[in-house]
């Protein structure tokens, strides 16, 4: 199993999944051409893609989709409204609807889409298993909930939003509403809820997280592995190996 954050932000987002039975993107928030240029960049080959799985259908999550899955000729998963929110930016490519709560079958992997409170149509975290084991992916929180909290247990990897340390946000120049907005049980996590939610799911078994999301404005990357890492130190944990997800290069590649 391998994984590889392409892209991670406001302006763009995209993780590369590989298991020993399909390669999928989740999200493909950067331009087409730029994702095949990340995927190069840490040695994957575009055309052995099996298809696109998307979160929720904001641009940063799916300016690329169309575009890539035209080239490619492979399938845009998501969730029934929001294919549909979508259409505009997929244009014409095959679509395999699931719904959120429901988990099904894609190239040997089971994928649960679970709802999440992000303010989009239908937005899901992943939690994906194949033979390998299994990882959960969950950004645009909002909150994290005591479902998300279920699914995320027991995960070889984990990519967790830590998009705001909560000061920068409240001394930083976003507008009051936005500031609002991010805070809200429809926005965004900040560094110590998720490091509470680390803490809530983590397990020796867990050989990597990822930090993603992260606001280029409202938050540092110091911050943000420093929240990571000091509740792993307080846990007395050596492991998991943590990656920091950004916006103008692809993250490590995480092989377990």
């Amino acid at each position: 199993m391998k994984l590889s954050l392409l892209a991670s932000g406001s302006k763009g987002n995209c993780l590369f999944l590989q298991t020993d039975s399909c390669r999928l993107l989740i999200d493909a928030g950067l331009s087409g051409r730029e994702t095949l240029v990340r995927l190069a960049s840490i040695g994957v080959d575009a055309e052995t893609l099996d298809g696109i799985l998307i979160t929720h259908e904001h641009t940063d999550h799916v300016r690329g989709v169309g575009a890539l899955a035209r080239r490619l000729k492979i399938p845009v998963l998501g969730a029934s409204r929001m294919l549909q929110a979508a259409q505009h930016v997929i244009g014409k490519a095959e679509l395999i609807e699931f719904d959120p709560g429901s988990p099904f079958v894609f190239k040997g992997l089971s994928i649960d889409p679970f709802p999440i409170t992000h303010d989009a149509c239908d937005p899901v975290g992943f939690r994906i298993e194949g033979s390998e084991g299994c990882i959960g992916f969950a950004t645009d929180l909002g909150i994290a909930t005591r479902l998300t909290q279920e699914k995320l247990r027991g995960c070889r990897a984990l990519v967790l939003e830590f998009n705001h340390d909560e000061q920068m946000l409240q001394d930083g120049p976003y507008p009051w509403h936005l500031k609002q907005r991010i805070r809200s049980r429809h926005g965004h996590l900040s560094n110590s809820e998720a490091a509470c939610l680390l803490e809530e799911v983590l397990h020796p078994g867990l050989e990597g997280v990822f930090l993603s999301h992260l606001s280029e404005v409202n938050n540092d990357p110091t911050l943000a592995m420093g929240s990571a890492h000091a509740l792993l130190q307080s846990q007395n944990i050596c492991g998991p190996e943590v990656f920091l997800g950004c916006q103008h290069i692809a993250s490590g590649v995480l092989d377990i």
